[in-house]
């Protein structure tokens, strides 16, 4: 593999301006891609290059992959990173940049594919033996009673393709099952054309805790140790901080090379993230984020790393510069999200114009 010259980042907004800085760091031009409404937003402006994409929707611009792959030829850029969301864990869209001579930022296509459907991920993370909730496919016509009743209730009724939140209900008792199942089902056909649903054990009382994971394609990994991402609300993150205040060295020893077997398991390069239910000191398979997350600086702070720059030698073939020991955790850090919400009612989203915003102007910020 070759020196990456010319970037093309296949998103917006702030991931896209974090991209291009860390890019420039390295001397690497960069190439914006941008819908109609978005031609004078300031990740735009700030790319040394930049294409239209000729479109208002998401799905007609950062959504199409054939418009983001002819973007790319266009520019002459010899590789794109697809930052988080949009097309960053669609398998066939890093295939198709493969396919095309382009470099991908990010794992193989067969690692993403590998971990986008949920009740396969539980599979292998069996095989790895890595702890995972007791939990089933719900079959069409099953007696789901019968199998809620086994694992033992509460249950988490789940879509097997979701994210983010959709597709998934809790449900306390029998009386709530069958309607749980009909919402979630309803749920996940209409936000992922996949009905599939799983039913697993639900932990009342847990933490939602996150393992940051770099590997690059000579089998070296380490973990960057964890982020806790417990204060949500419906199942949206608010607040992300490091290290996590529940877990002490024995836990983040184990809970880390846990991590490792999940990575090893399938072969995983570049940054992602294994996230784990953590209750007392015994902790459980989530899911694997197989893409660079929203709360990546969180993990920057506390280690020193650049984990855009990471990824990038990982792409052009180099090994990691440094092993499991030599990296450690230096203070503390906490990000909180701004969302747009009626706190009068249920908090539920409500945009409006933004009257004052005030850029932080400290390094730490």
């Amino acid at each position: 593999m070759k020196p990456i010259s010319r970037l093309l980042i296949a998103n917006r907004g702030e991931i896209a301006r974090r991209i291009n800085r860390t890019a420039h760091q390295m001397g690497i031009s960069t190439v914006a891609i941008y819908a109609d409404g978005d031609v004078d937003a300031p990740f735009v402006r700030e790319a040394d290059f930049a294409i239209a994409l000729r479109g208002e929707t998401s799905v007609d611009t950062y959504l199409h992959m054939e418009k983001v792959v002819e973007a790319c030829k266009t520019s002459g850029a010899d590789a794109i990173h697809p930052g988080y969301g949009f097309l960053s864990e669609n398998s066939g869209f890093a295939e198709a940049v493969g396919a095309a001579g382009i470099v991908w930022i990010g794992p193989s296509p067969e690692a993403i594919a590998s971990m986008g459907d949920k009740l396969s991920a539980k599979r292998l993370m069996e095989e790895a033996e890595v702890p995972i909730l007791p939990g089933r496919q719900i079959r069409e016509n099953e007696d789901a009673t019968a199998l809620a009743e086994e694992i033992g209730y509460p249950v988490l009724i789940k879509a097997s393709a979701g994210g983010g939140g959709r597709g998934m209900r809790v449900v306390e008792n029998s009386g709530e099952l069958a309607g749980a199942i009909e919402a979630a089902r309803r749920e996940a056909l209409s936000a992922f054309s996949d009905d599939t649903l799983f039913i697993e054990h639900w932990l009342a009382f847990s933490r939602h805790v996150e393992i940051q994971i770099l590997g690059d394609h000579y089998g070296n990994l380490v973990h960057c140790f964890e982020r806790e991402c417990s204060i949500q609300r419906r199942h949206q993150k608010i607040i992300e901080e490091a290290p996590s205040p529940a877990v002490d060295e024995d836990i983040r020893c184990r809970m880390g090379e846990a991590a490792l077997k999940a990575a090893r398991k399938i072969g995983y390069s570049s940054a992602g993230t294994v996230e784990f239910l953590l209750s007392g000191s015994d902790f459980y398979f989530l899911e694997v984020n197989t893409r660079l997350q929203v709360e990546h600086p969180v993990t920057e702070a506390i280690t020193g790393l650049d984990l855009v720059r990471e990824q990038i030698r990982i792409a052009e073939g180099e090994t990691l510069s440094f092993k499991q020991e030599d990296l450690s955790i230096c203070g503390h850090a906490i990000e909180a999200r701004l969302y747009a919400e009626d706190p009068e009612n249920n908090f539920l989203p409500s945009p409006g114009k933004l009257l004052a915003w005030q850029v932080p102007t400290s390094e730490t910020a």
